[in-house]
């Protein structure tokens, strides 16, 4: 874990649907090469922050920040901040996986293509490494050219992992990537992400604190839209500061 260099600085921030405000004065650190786990109960900003640190919420209408969040020591939400470079920076998986309905090959050279990259060569070069490198390569190199909705729902999520990644990004956002996978898909998922540390900022949606507890450096707990603790994940779930945060991970309250 490397805690020197930051790599997003949120300060102050409020994300506001018209008036209700969803996020309450938010600030938050994140190193470089760390697993931050968000946890809280359903409803309570986790997803809507994590979509703050790529510019997502920009798709939902009505939606406004104040504050700042910092990547690389720019406020993303400048007026002259390119949001296709941001979002090529720090990728994101969603919940459910969601191949697009074309080849494994080309779910995975989609984006290249769009960044301006044809020779077939150096596309071959990225879906190979970016397969390896999210532990699919051996499953489907012998099937490269078939539908990507031929995979089961764990190899969906993994090829979803493997288009963030032939974006070479820095940051992968992800958003309950578990939640609709079998205990042996999440296993091999869980696995995937500690390996990714080594090279990437990860920073996960959880409802399953066990999940939480196993694979992140640190954990943020929100609740009703304000930032309850931020700290080192053993601490928060062996020595917490705040009783809403033990309350929450002893199961008092979900």
């Amino acid at each position: 874990m490397n805690t020197d260099k930051k790599l997003f600085e949120v300060e102050h921030l409020n994300l506001l649907y018209g008036e209700t405000k969803a996020l309450k004065d938010i600030n938050i650190t994140i190193g470089e090469k760390e697993i931050v786990a968000l946890i809280g109960p359903s409803g309570c900003g986790k997803s809507t922050f994590l979509r703050t640190l790529n510019r997502m919420n920009d798709l939902i209408e009505n939606c406004r920040i104040e504050g700042q969040v910092k990547y690389h020591h720019e406020n993303i939400y400048h007026k002259d901040i390119d949001i296709y470079k941001l979002r090529k920076n720090v990728g994101m998986v969603f919940q459910k996986p969601n191949p697009f309905p074309m080849s494994i090959y080309d779910n995975i050279a989609y984006g290249p293509r769009c960044q301006g990259i044809k020779k077939r060569e150096e596309l071959d070069r990225i879906v190979e490494d970016s397969l390896k490198k999210a532990a699919l390569y051996e499953e489907v190199m012998d099937r490269i050219h078939d539908s990507a909705l031929a995979l089961s729902g764990g190899q969906q999520q993994r090829l979803c992992i493997a288009r963030a990644l032939a974006m070479k990004p820095d940051v992968i956002l992800m958003d309950e990537p578990t939640s609709a996978l079998d205990p042996i898909a999440t296993l091999k998922i869980e696995e995937l992400i500690l390996e990714l540390k080594k090279e990437y900022t990860i920073v996960i949606v959880t409802h399953n604190m066990q999940q939480a507890a196993r694979i992140s450096d640190k954990t943020a707990f929100f609740y009703l839209g304000e930032l309850i603790e931020y700290n080192e994940t053993e601490k928060i779930f062996t020595n917490p500061s705040k009783q809403q945060t033990e309350d929450y991970v002893t199961g008092k309250f979900s």
